[in-house]
């Protein structure tokens, strides 16, 4: 009988081997799916506090009119922001890629408390109150520019860390223009629910007990609490997926490739994994805590290598500086109107006596721009998904490779990606345009278009630009080729917002300034804008030329975006 059960009994060893090993797989990959959703919602609400500086037209125009800054000197405000807000973003895109995502949300935290707080007190030092009784000026104006630099640097960092996350997570599915983009609309969602809570929530009282504008300094103490809540949530639950699967297959794709023949790292001997015939017990378990010990060493540095010379690889592409070119000469534009609503807006009527009587409202427009620029993220990014055309690989410096990434011939109906970003662009110089022209002046009501479409155009644009990235150049060194690119809206946001302040202060000297004191100079009429708007548009339009030539040069390549 022992004979004859022994080899019945092996069989069922290995057959539930098997089903525990199957079980523990399935278990794995439903940890992994787990992680990677929670992750997901995490970035969602990051985006969806993130944005705050958007709704800087709320109380951008309170600055001039209580703290009585020039026109100038609001600018100057928002560009210290948006200076601090692109300028690292290469930086921290670096950082992030190789620490990941969760220290970013944590120093974003500590920056968004500290940095509302210290607008929060410096606005409460100087403001006069509604009834303009306060006279003394309060805390100097680089206080204020500091406060917005370090609110600046915290958006970055909580944006880049979510963005990364959703990314590297989703990027080799078949719906990763949805996972970006769903992250990107929430950002631009920010601006909308956090500028409606100022104006509908923590607003002043007038003496008759009608709601007046926005109190800004519950404003920014209840912004800096938030956002230090959800920074902190990022720091536990942004987590990033096979990370090393991703690392694994971008190496074995520039080794196939035929890139790797000179490297140094693919030349060097791996020292873990020798087997010794050591009979002791003792010493094989030291051999292997020292074999996992080598081959996490050997991860980190392959890790290390691989984004290194991705990151060498991108800046030598001359795509990638057409690319970014166009970013600068479309995004600048879009950031200064957005930045410049408030102020945009009371030219439209001359000034009442008392208040300008102005049939519409910053926050409304905000709000606007913030519901067409989302919508326009989703609606790009579901499209992309549908109707772009699927690349094999992402590193094309290979003739070979080129090739191989050439669309298959299936017939079905494809629309480039780029062409997805000229129309976005040529939405947003649309609205330019309209606004240019005097349609809108004395026609408050006809302002929603122009925010309209400015706001799609806006808010695709940066849905479909890291999308692209991620297409041509991969998702392993995601954080740091975007925040490559990301950098330049700052210097365009920074050109165009000192354009738009010396257009509008040129015009108000020339006899449109109805003023209350000296130093507060406001504009009123069509000349306070119109030069600008229009250089604006012929911008966005040189822009869209230099994505067609940078897509000639993909199409010569073989490469479909």
């Amino acid at each position: 009988m022992a004979s004859t059960r022994t080899p019945l009994l092996a069989p069922d060893n290995e057959s539930f081997t098997s089903s525990s090993s199957s079980f523990s797989r399935k278990k794995l990959l439903r940890q992994r799916n787990i992680t990677r959703y929670v992750s997901f919602a995490s970035a969602i609400l990051s985006c969806l506090c993130a944005g705050s500086i958007t709704a800087y037209s709320l109380y951008g125009h309170l600055f001039q009119e209580r703290l009585r800054y020039t026109q100038l000197q609001v600018n100057i405000v928002v560009i210290g922001a948006e200076l601090a807000l692109y300028l690292p973003v290469s930086v921290f895109g670096y950082l992030c890629d190789r620490y990941g995502p969760a220290p970013l949300s944590f120093v974003s935290a500590i920056l968004f408390g500290a940095g509302y707080l210290l607008a929060a007190f410096t606005y409460r030092s100087g403001a006069k109150d509604i009834y303009g009784y306060t006279t003394e000026r309060g805390w100097p104006l680089s206080v204020m520019v500091i406060a917005f630099v370090i609110i600046g640097m915290a958006t970055t960092l909580m944006y880049l860390s979510a963005i990364t996350t959703c990314a590297k997570n989703f990027g080799k599915g078949k719906h990763k223009g949805l996972a970006l983009a769903s992250p990107i609309a929430a950002f631009g969602l920010s601006g909308m629910w956090q500028s409606q809570v100022g104006s509908r929530i923590l607003y002043e009282r007038r003496r008759n007990g009608e709601r007046g504008d926005v109190d800004v300094f519950k404003f920014f103490l209840f912004l800096a609490f938030t956002l230090l809540a959800v920074g902190l949530l990022g720091t536990f639950l942004l987590k990033i997926v096979d990370e090393e699967e991703l690392i694994d297959e971008a190496v074995e794709e520039l080794e196939r490739s035929g890139l790797l023949e000179d490297s140094e790292f693919f030349r060097a001997g791996r020292s873990y994994g020798a087997v010794d015939n050591v009979p002791d017990e003792d010493d094989l378990e030291a051999r292997r805590i020292e074999d996992n010990k080598a081959h996490e060493e050997e991860e980190a540095r392959k890790k290390t290598w691989l984004l290194n010379e991705e990151t060498r690889r991108f800046l030598k592409d001359r795509t990638m500086w057409w690319l970014a070119a166009g970013f600068f000469m479309v995004s600048g534009p879009g950031e200064a109107f957005i930045t410049n609503l408030g102020t945009i807006i009371g030219t439209l009527y001359p000034p009442h006596p008392v208040v300008a009587i102005v049939p519409t409202t910053a926050a409304t427009h905000v709000s606007i721009v913030a519901i067409t620029s989302t919508f326009a993220r989703i609606f790009f990014g579901t499209m992309t998904d549908l109707l772009a055309p699927t690349p094999a690989a992402h590193h094309y410096q290979s003739a070979a490779n080129s090739l191989a990434s050439l669309p298959p011939r299936d017939g079905r109906f494809t629309i480039s990606r780029v062409t997805f970003l000229i129309v976005s662009a040529l939405l947003l110089s649309l609205g330019q345009v309209i606004l240019a022209s005097g349609l809108v002046q004395n026609h408050a009501e006809r302002f929603w278009l122009v925010s309209a479409l400015i706001g799609s155009g806006y808010g695709a644009l940066f849905s479909l630009t890291p999308l692209v990235i991620s297409v041509i150049w991969g998702v392993e060194n995601f954080g740091t080729n975007w925040g490559i690119v990301a950098m330049v809206p700052a210097a365009g946001a920074t050109l165009w917002g000192v354009i738009y302040s010396n257009v509008y202060q040129w015009a108000a000297n020339q006899g449109s300034a109805v003023s209350d004191m000296d130093e507060d100079v406001l504009c009123y009429g069509k000349h306070c804008y119109s030069t600008t708007f229009w250089a604006m548009a012929c911008s966005v339009w040189i822009g869209c030329g230099l994505w067609v030539w940078a897509a000639a040069i993909w199409r010569k390549r073989g490469i479909s975006v």
